[in-house]
């Protein structure tokens, strides 16, 4: 990143600059991303009950944030350098954003295992890759100038970059908003988890189901459970508590078991 800023500013290059902001903000998110697995793995306090397992949610959305911004603000000075003609130096840029490309690359190979199970990691795998399309950009950017002259396409180069940030940046985002929001999982169908609960044996209707995620890779769910007369509460739980392990992956459940009312009597009076 400090090559990379140091070589943009020599070569007027917006296109190594726009990746080296690229790069400081992913620096920025790594921090966040550790100081958010330190943070989840304190203990829960009588305050905090949950622990602080939406640390990392709050990090990611920071990061997107942050992300949302700069990719704005190279996409203007983009436009604007477009409009004006600029001198860029191709042979140091070439070889910085090569090297770069490497280092991406193998970020990626560290972070793709951890990607599929935490979103924070997966927030930092995708920095990393969209660092490495960049990287890309800026290659192909710098082959064009050294080739015909054309420094404009330094400036285009800048754009795919800002380009780059922003679709990852909205799904990113989408992802958080919805933890924090405490909607379904993507992953997780509400119709179907009822509807495997109503099959579970003795029981007659479900309500107030909640699913929810604490954190990446751990959701919750509230529910209560009417069943008929006379069932043995404690099998029901155990099976409940099967099924939404062994088919859904939720461990972290609170069901209320409610049994049916009895049928009332009616008397008419004699006259």
């Amino acid at each position: 990143m400090l090559v990379q800023v140091i070589v943009g500013w020599w070569t007027n290059s917006l296109a190594l600059l726009a990746d080296a902001a690229h790069l400081f903000v992913d620096t920025a998110g790594v921090g966040l991303s550790l100081l958010a697995v330190w943070f989840a793995e304190r203990p829960a306090t009588p305050e905090k009950t949950y622990g602080y397992y939406r640390v990392e949610i709050l990090a990611a959305l920071v990061n997107g944030v942050v992300l949302c911004v700069l990719a704005i603000v190279i996409l203007v000075e983009a436009w604007r350098r477009l409009s004006i003609h600029h001198e860029v130096t191709a042979g140091p840029v070439l070889v910085v954003a090569v090297a770069a490309l490497g280092v991406n690359l193998l970020a990626a190979l560290l972070l793709r295992e951890g990607a599929g199970e935490s979103l924070n990691v997966r927030g930092a795998y995708l920095e990393v890759l969209g660092d490495a399309l960049s990287s890309g950009a800026v290659i192909a950017a710098a082959v064009v100038i050294l080739v015909t002259g054309w420094t404009a396409a330094d400036a285009l180069a800048s754009a795919a970059i800002g380009f780059l940030i922003l679709p990852r940046t909205y799904s990113l985002l989408k992802q958080a908003v919805n933890v924090l929001l405490e909607g379904v999982p993507p992953h997780l169908d509400l119709g179907e988890i009822e509807q495997a609960l109503h099959e579970a044996a003795g029981v007659k209707r479900v309500h107030d189901l909640h699913v929810w995620t604490l954190t990446s890779g751990r959701e919750a769910m509230s529910a209560h459970v009417e069943v008929e007369r006379g069932t043995p509460t404690a099998q029901v739980l155990d099976e409940l508590h099967l099924i939404l392990h062994a088919r859904f992956g939720i461990d972290h459940t609170t069901i209320q078991i409610e049994t049916q009312a009895p049928a009332l009597l009616q008397i008419t009076p004699r006259r």
